[in-house]
């Protein structure tokens, strides 16, 4: 069934990721006469709840701090088996009294009221979003669920900041506790054919200690699997770069793919009245994120076989000459049935697409990554290129790209020229009640009725100069016993990322 099993960690992560499953949970249809263009199999597991019914959860485990999950419990409406209100004592060893001190609970939200009571939901608003389980649409199995007790969520006393303490508090878990083989085999064993792990982390500060090592596991255990790695930034200060500099040349060590991912630092003029975004709001902001991460993945679960592809399968398209495992987003959007804007990068339309918006980390943009690119005046060269476009109209014509042939494929990598596949379905991206109406139409009224989206992965040149602007950065700011080895790390990821390197060039800036 080519199942794909999903780890979000941390609560930004949870911000996209419910966005990501509400998304899936509007999918499903409940008519003979309404056909899903989703295979449902691949993100869905089936189960049975305490009444008998059968039912379907998300394959994701959870993680978050204790804290972080607001009012979601653990066992949910499927799940609620009533334990009695039994004392403690009664299963203790302990004689005497004891006084159970128990923490007021955290009121649903208004939107999570009206859904338990059947009701037509009060639209969230980004005043009212407290935590991601204030939008969130779907039950999940009480095996997904695992709070960190260790440290809580906001505190500044024992903050959840640097990576060094998410390395720290996995290791400790690890060894208490084996955490794969606790919370993320029991997933992987029900699957027939899974056909990855897809991670949802923060890079830049302590989860991404704590996704690093978890990944170092995965790899161990599942030497074959295909792992991509989603990795949200936030601004650029403090400990940040040196805490992203350290999760991506681990998560480079191991991941098939890894994304980084952060609000894009500026838009074109169109999009100024298209996007009505919070930037505050974390709701608003990991809505605008999932849409292009949901986007990008779709062609892994749609049942069409002729735009279905598996992760691993666009992880060769991307990973065109061996060691290219960072990946860059973009996106583009319109109203459903609608045509979203791009531009050719080069003269030659199979030299790729450039999207409105680009995801990559706003730190990322020093002079390597614009004016001059590796050495070599002009824009940056794409590798290849992975498009997906949805909502569209009908009467699009099939991209030539979707027709060329492994011959063709293997000379134009062979000649280093770029290498692009586009994949189509007419599912629009659905806007739901949970979704904040950040979309706007030209004349600037919400977007209701779906969305039309292009995304594109694509590896190429740019990268390096991002990687070695990094790299000047973090060097000021590690103290020497990392400093040799993660600079050397850097350099070494921003040479594979670097035209001509790999077929003997020697032209370029030497760092």
């Amino acid at each position: 069934m080519h199942e794909i099993i999903t780890l979000q960690l941390g609560q930004q992560s949870n911000y996209l990721a419910t966005h990501f499953w509400n998304a899936q949970e509007s999918y499903f249809t409940y008519t003979e006469d309404e056909q899903s263009f989703i295979d449902h199999d691949v993100h869905w597991r089936p189960g049975i709840a305490a009444d008998g019914s059968e039912t379907f959860m998300p394959r994701t485990v959870v993680y978050d701090l204790k804290g972080g999950f607001g009012s979601l419990k653990k066992i949910n409406a499927l799940y609620d088996i009533q334990e009695g209100d039994a004392p403690a004592q009664a299963s203790s060893l302990w004689g005497g009294q004891t006084v159970v001190q128990r923490a007021d609970p955290i009121a649903p939200s208004a939107y999570q009221q009206s859904l338990d009571a059947g009701l037509e939901p009060t639209r969230p608003t980004a005043e009212g979003v407290r935590y991601w389980s204030d939008f969130n649409r779907v039950y999940y199995h009480p095996r997904s669920i695992v709070q960190l007790n260790e440290y809580e969520l906001g505190s500044s006393l024992a903050p959840f900041e640097r990576w060094d303490t998410g390395e720290e508090l996995f290791a400790s878990l690890d060894k208490e506790h084996d955490i794969v083989d606790r919370d993320l085999r029991p997933f992987i064993e029900e699957a027939d054919q899974m056909q990855g792990i897809q991670i949802m982390t923060t890079l830049d500060d302590a989860w991404g200690g704590f996704a690093s090592r978890y990944l170092e596991r995965l790899r161990d255990e599942y030497g074959k699997t295909t792992i991509w790695v989603w990795g949200l930034q936030e601004a650029f200060q403090g400990v940040e770069p040196v805490n992203k500099a350290k999760s991506l040349t681990e998560m480079y060590k191991q991941a098939s793919l890894v994304i980084p991912i952060a609000l894009p630092s500026s838009l074109p003029p169109r999009l100024r009245t298209a996007l009505s975004l919070d930037a505050s709001s974390s709701w608003h902001t990991a809505a605008l994120l999932s849409a292009a991460v949901e986007s990008a993945t779709l062609p892994s679960r749609l049942k069409d076989a002729a735009n279905r592809e598996t992760l691993g399968h666009m992880t060769d398209r991307l990973n065109v000459h061996g060691k290219q495992t960072v990946a860059n987003l973009q996106m583009s959007f319109a109203g459903a049935g609608g045509v979203p804007q791009s531009e050719e990068v080069g003269d030659d339309p199979k030299d790729g697409l450039r999207l409105d918006m680009d995801f990559r980390p706003a730190d990322d943009l020093g002079d390597g990554g614009r004016r001059k690119q590796n050495g070599f005046h002009g824009g940056p060269k794409i590798f290849s290129q992975v498009l997906a476009s949805r909502g569209e109209g009908d009467d699009r014509d099939q991209d030539m790209e979707s027709e060329e042939g492994e011959d063709d494929r293997a000379r134009r990598r062979g000649q280093r020229e770029a290498i692009s596949r586009r994949y189509r379905s007419k599912l629009s991206y659905p806007l739901l009640d949970s979704f904040p109406q950040i979309f706007r139409d030209d004349k600037g009224e919400a977007l209701r009725d779906g969305l039309a989206v292009t995304t594109s992965l694509s590896t190429g040149t740019e990268l390096s100069g991002r990687l070695k602007s990094l790299r000047s950065t973090v060097t000021r700011l590690i103290g020497l016993e990392d400093r040799e080895t993660l600079s050397n790390e850097l350099a070494e990821m921003a040479d594979e990322y670097h035209e001509g390197w790999s077929s003997g060039s020697d032209s370029g800036e030497d760092d």
